[in-house]
């Protein structure tokens, strides 16, 4: 099934599912980053066969969709119904509603798995055993991550001010393996070397603001506080913008990605 017939999956285990992002996931599919091509071209080649990959916690679709163009079925899972309702359609992604440790795939059915800016949510234990069950035989994981981003300098340091001070203390406890650059998550493959990647992007003031909206922290502390951090924080940020001397006119951001990329090896059959 496509997008617009979403499947259910089978039961998931039993484990709470922490949604951060499901309120404003229209938001969320509009104005986060897109991942370099040039990623999914790499993965593809480490792929032991381009029949079939699966993408946890797809979220808006975005690598689903990027899968698509280079595997002949992609089955994108995520837990949250609401995202997978502004997913991106493709005739060969399949999306279903389901938790990334109970998938629902057969086993030994998947050449790759990806999961884009989402394993620190995960419980990496029972997941890493769903990813040996449905691995085919010298399948890859890959999962990525990206922080803070590089815009100028003043604007930078604002936008850190505000990372840390403003919001910091409504991140969820899982944002410390960002901020690590998934140093602190365990990762029990045999580790296969990859090239440096990062997304890029020439934004203006409105969708940068757009943006940072989307942050889990954003939302948590509206939520808690009962009012929007971003408003009364935005003449700082347009200063900063000023500063760096940018106008009207879109500026590149720049987000270096950082890549666990492993081969695995297929549960006891």
């Amino acid at each position: 099934m496509t997008h617009g017939d979403v499947g259910s999956g089978r039961d998931p285990p039993d484990r709470a599912f922490k949604d951060h992002f499901s309120t404003g996931s229209a938001e969320y599919a509009r104005f986060r980053p897109r991942y370099p091509d040039g990623l999914f071209a790499f993965l593809a080649s480490v792929a032991p066969s381009h029949g079939a990959a699966w993408d946890a916690a797809t979220g808006s679709g975005q690598v689903a969709v990027a899968l698509a163009e280079r595997f002949s079925r992609v089955i994108a899972t995520d837990a949250s119904a609401e995202q997978l309702g502004n997913a991106a359609s493709h005739p060969r992604v399949e999306y279903r509603v389901a938790l990334s440790e109970s998938s629902g795939l057969p086993t030994a059915s998947v050449a790759l798995v990806t999961v884009g800016q989402a394993l620190h949510w995960f419980e990496f234990g029972p997941f890493y055993r769903e990813v040996r069950r449905v691995s085919l035989p010298g399948g890859a994981l890959a999962a990525w991550t990206y922080a803070r981003f590089e815009i100028g300098p003043r604007v930078d340091r604002t936008i850190q001010r505000f990372y840390a001070e403003v919001v910091g203390d409504h991140w969820p406890p899982e944002r410390r393996h960002v901020e690590s650059g998934y140093a602190t998550i365990p990762f029990p493959f045999d580790r296969l070397d990859a090239p440096g990647f990062s997304m890029s992007a020439e934004w203006g003031l409105e969708h940068l603001q757009g943006y940072i909206r989307t942050w889990s922290a954003v939302r948590r502390y509206a939520a808690i506080r009962g009012h929007d951090p971003v408003g009364p924080w935005l003449p700082e940020l347009e200063r900063a913008w000023a500063d760096d001397g940018y106008s009207g006119e879109p500026v590149p951001v720049r987000w270096p990605l950082t890549l666990l990329l492993g081969r695995v090896e297929a549960a006891a059959r």
